[in-house]
Parts: C-alpha cells; sequence; structure tokens
C-alpha cells in the first residue's frame, strides 16, 4: 500500500459518501495524478492494483465488514488477482473504481472490481482474498461463513471463477 494521502483522502470522505450493505457496490472516484502514469503517459498498469486496494477497503469500511473482521483480530490479504484492461486512463482523468463482494468458496472471498470512465470500462478485475488471524493462522470456511452470512444466490459469481482458482493451486 504506497497510496497513503490516497487511503487518508478515502478515510474521511467515507461517511460523507454513506454505510453500504455488505453485498452492495462501492463507487471510489480517482483522478490521475502525474505519480500515476508510467513512460507512455498512460496509468502503469500496477498502479491498478495499488487503487485497488484502496477501493476494496472503502467497500469494507462502508459496509461495515472492516470493524467486525478487526474485532475478531483478523486481516484480509491478496491471494491471488486477474485484471483485464480495455482503456488507458491518462494524466487528469476522472475515473471510477466499482468494487463489489462476488462470494465466498472455501476460505477465500471474491470481490469484482470495475474502472469506469463515464459508463465506459476501462478494466475490470476480480481478486481473491483470504483473511488471517493477527496471531496466525488462516481464517477457516467456517468462520468466514459465519462472519458474513448467506451469501446471494444471484449468480453474480461467474463460472470460470472456481476454474481460475483451481488452476492456481498448481503454481
Amino acid at each position: 500500500m504506497n497510496l497513503y494521502f490516497r487511503l487518508l483522502v478515502m478515510r474521511l470522505t467515507s461517511r460523507r459518501r454513506g454505510r453500504l450493505g455488505l453485498w452492495d457496490t462501492a463507487r471510489t472516484g480517482f483522478r490521475v495524478l502525474p505519480n500515476d502514469l508510467d513512460l507512455f503517459r498512460h496509468m502503469n498498469n500496477g498502479r491498478y492494483l495499488t487503487i485497488m486496494d484502496v477501493a476494496r477497503l472503502d467497500l469494507l469500511v462502508r459496509s461495515g465488514l472492516w470493524a467486525r473482521v478487526r474485532a475478531r483480530g483478523w486481516y484480509p490479504v491478496v491471494a491471488g488477482q486477474t485484471i483485464t484492461y480495455r482503456r488507458s486512463l491518462t494524466l487528469g482523468q476522472r475515473f471510477v473504481v466499482e468494487s463489489r463482494i462476488l462470494g465466498t468458496h472455501d476460505r477465500w472471498s471474491y470481490v469484482e472490481q470495475t474502472f469506469l470512465v463515464g459508463d465506459q470500462v476501462a478494466a475490470r478485475a476480480v481478486v481473491r482474498n483470504r483473511f488471517l488471524h493477527d496471531g496466525g493462522g488462516t481464517v477457516s470456511e467456517e468462520e468466514l461463513a459465519e462472519l458474513v452470512g448467506p451469501v446471494p444466490d444471484d449468480g453474480r459469481m461467474p463460472d470460470w471463477v472456481a476454474d481460475w482458482t483451481s488452476s492456481t493451486r498448481t503454481i
């Protein structure tokens, strides 16, 4: 996490942007800054991943999940992610990251994050997270299910996510 200024702004403005339900979509606004750019004057591929950290935390804070996770002595870590880039983001451009929890499976939770300029998709990612105990060890599937409750059965988890998770276990 190397975007402390953006993290601070997100935390200071999260109350004003309102509470969310756990299964709602968080919309977190950003602007491309000079330090986000690569040599080709568009946002660096790695910067997308860092901005996704801030946007995911916004979802966790506004949904109340962050407080519940920390009260249990847990913290989330990214275990895998896949991202597709569709359009470049350039200096000064405003964009929104939409973040929503897709669901859980086994010990994993999955978040979809979409970068939007207006209604145009610039990038879309799926992030696989797991939660760890402060004292060491992985939060179990049962503990995770107890925390989040029933997962909506609305088809939000794409079928390919299970295949992707299985394929990465060989790494």
